[in-house]
């Protein structure tokens, strides 16, 4: 998903920092996006760097913005869900996936925002999820991480609005990434068939949904389905409980009969 949209904002003749903790997988997104018919003058850099470490990522990122200058855009997409049976979740789980999907984006702002206050422009996109304003069974440990993310943009929104710094969430449905394909080695079949008939959004098709809207400057950013979902959870969020509730209780029978 991260990469569509880099590649999409160098195809737009924006240049590119990229912030991940995989050198290889780094290298290798860096060179993708390099390959691409550019402009003179444009740039594709990267910082080899675990993004909840703010003590090695902010001399990072001093050094690039001494270099390069201030970002004019953050985007934060950073995240990845373990789905299982409560019964199942430690508290470690809880810890690592609060630290990736929340810190990992919290970090980086908290080292830009110096910068954005004293030029009083600036701009933060943070990625939560559709289940960042729906609970759903067998996301215990990521669901919260998310609702997170929607409630620290909603505040640095109110906050920041003044400074001239913009911010949006975007809300991205079911992806078909390879973090989605990693995320179903887990997920407990009830879960895998109360989403299953959920058409997977391609990342390019999301990568152009989100810049748009940026460049739009909308707060709320809703890919494919994601938008009528939190329409129906907010208008209707007992039906939404309602048809949850049921298709677990048909899903949970299903499964038991399965395996008797």
């Amino acid at each position: 998903m991260g990469l569509s949209i880099a590649k999409k904002i160098f195809q737009l003749g924006g240049n590119v920092c990229l912030i991940a903790r995989g050198r290889e997988a780094l290298d290798s997104a860096a060179k993708e996006i390099s390959s691409i018919p550019s402009s003179t003058g444009q740039f594709v850099e990267s910082i080899c760097c675990d993004a909840t470490a703010m003590d090695r990522l902010k001399p990072e990122l001093e050094l690039y913005i001494e270099t390069r200058g201030v970002p004019d855009y953050l985007l934060n997409v950073a995240g990845y869900a373990y789905p299982q049976y409560i019964e199942k979740l430690t508290l470690e789980n809880f810890r690592q996936n609060m630290d990736v999907n929340y810190y990992s984006q919290l970090v980086p702002i908290l080292i830009l925002l110096p910068y954005f206050l004293k030029q009083k422009r600036g701009y933060i996109v943070n990625f939560s999820s559709v289940l960042g304003y729906l609970g759903m069974m067998g996301y215990a440990t990521y669901v919260p991480t998310k609702y997170a993310i929607f409630g620290l943009s909603e505040t640095l929104r109110n906050e920041l609005k003044p400074y001239n710094i913009n911010v949006s969430v975007v809300f991205p449905p079911d992806t078909d990434t390879p973090g989605f394909q990693h995320e179903n080695e887990t997920k407990p079949p009830e879960t895998a068939m109360m989403s299953g008939n959920a058409k997977l959004m391609q990342p390019d098709d999301l990568a152009r949904v989100v810049l748009k809207s940026i460049l739009k400057k909308k707060f709320t950013i809703f890919p494919g389905n994601s938008g009528f979902i939190y329409l129906m959870t907010r208008l209707f969020p007992n039906l939404v409980r309602f048809i949850l509730d049921r298709d677990l209780k048909k899903y949970r029978k299903k499964v038991q009969n399965q395996k008797s």
